[in-house]
């Protein structure tokens, strides 16, 4: 089968695994910090999983798209949002292939902290200029802290696990 072929697939089933792993709030019931770890390290996992077996294209097409499905999924309170979700899922992508040649668990740290501070950065300067209920806003700001960093490493963990046992880039 053409190496094209194998690409598309892939990145299809990531994309799915993406999709289908951020729709689990939508199922289980969990408490929200919960299943942001959960939800957010099985995303970020998917893709740096789809940045180091497929390359950045599946990665950046993985990243576009779930952000524009959490909204369809109302779990973005306003379209506006998929911008900088956007932004911080492509900028943890490029960081991480930016620093993977040199270490692994450095690619990983700085794709996370750059993806915080994109996040955070973000939405503190859109929030200002919304009309968002103080409540609503201080949990977004929650949100798009601390706990991205977590999640980002945690994703990145499992995807040098998952990527071990899969094999390295399609030829």
């Amino acid at each position: 089968m053409n190496a094209r072929y194998h690409v598309l697939t892939r990145t299809a089933l990531l994309l799915a695994l993406t999709l289908l792993f951020q729709s689990l709030r939508l199922v289980i019931p969990l408490p929200v910090f919960m299943s942001t770890l959960l939800i957010g390290t099985l995303v970020n996992a998917c893709l740096l999983i789809a940045a180091e077996a497929i390359g950045v294209r599946a990665a950046l097409a993985i990243s576009i798209m779930a952000p524009i499905v959490a909204y369809m999924q109302q779990l973005l309170p306003l379209p506006v949002f998929i911008v900088p979700v956007l932004a911080g899922n492509a900028a943890y992508v490029l960081l991480f292939l930016a620093v993977f040649r040199w270490r692994r668990w450095l690619a990983v740290i700085t794709a996370g902290v750059g993806k915080m501070v994109i996040l955070y950065s973000c939405f503190a300067w859109m929030l200002t200029w919304l009309a968002v209920p103080a409540p609503i806003a201080s949990g977004l700001l929650f949100v798009m802290s601390w706990p991205q960093l977590v999640t980002s490493i945690c994703g990145g963990f499992l995807a040098g696990i998952v990527v071990r046992r899969i094999g390295s880039r399609i030829e």
